[in-house]
């Protein structure tokens, strides 16, 4: 395979961000099971087979992806040959020490190879430079490939927000404290 460059995100790289599929097959989920007593409340989740695979639609709207010059946004590209094929944006703010990974989307063709490591890798060093010491990141319950892989990098579940996005999916978070 060839070499990976990440790199900053420039205005030329807009369209290719908001066209990229970021849509995502799957054929398994987290789902949820919660319990109210009159004392308490346990949630818990468990990864489910679907009966069959389903194609799960991006939860964010793609037009707040032109937005690369907000100070507080970092955008990162993945490059293979030159040419855009998956990008990560992350935001923080000025006087905490967090991030938060709010999108990553690889171009289907090149998924499962090692590039959406590569940029929260490259995302994490870009954080630690600038002195944010904890990147959080959200999905949906039923994105279990990037569950998988977030928690294959260090990752640790740290809560959920039911109808959190537009079309009223779960979302779980993440959280990984940088060294």
């Amino acid at each position: 395979m060839p070499k990976i460059e990440v790199r900053s995100a420039i205005t030329d790289d807009v369209s290719f961000l908001m066209a990229l599929d970021h849509s995502f097959h799957t054929d398994h989920v987290w789902q949820m099971d919660l319990a109210l007593e009159e004392r308490y409340a346990s949630i818990t989740f468990q990864e489910s087979k679907l009966p069959r695979s389903v194609r799960v639609e991006y939860p964010r709207k793609l037009q707040r992806l032109a937005d690369i010059n907000n100070p507080y946004v970092s955008t990162l590209v993945a490059c293979l040959d030159y040419k855009p094929v998956a990008y990560i944006r992350t935001s923080f703010f000025e006087f905490t020490t967090a991030a938060w990974i709010t999108d990553l989307a690889v171009h289907p063709e090149h998924r499962r190879k090692g590039i959406g490591t590569s940029l929260i890798r490259a995302m994490e060093q870009w954080c630690f430079q600038r002195k944010l010491r904890r990147v959080t990141l959200d999905m949906q319950s039923k994105n279990v490939p990037a569950i998988h892989c977030v928690k294959k990098l260090g990752y640790t579940y740290c809560g959920y927000n039911d109808h959190y996005y537009e079309n009223q999916d779960i979302a779980l978070f993440f959280t990984h404290h940088l060294a």
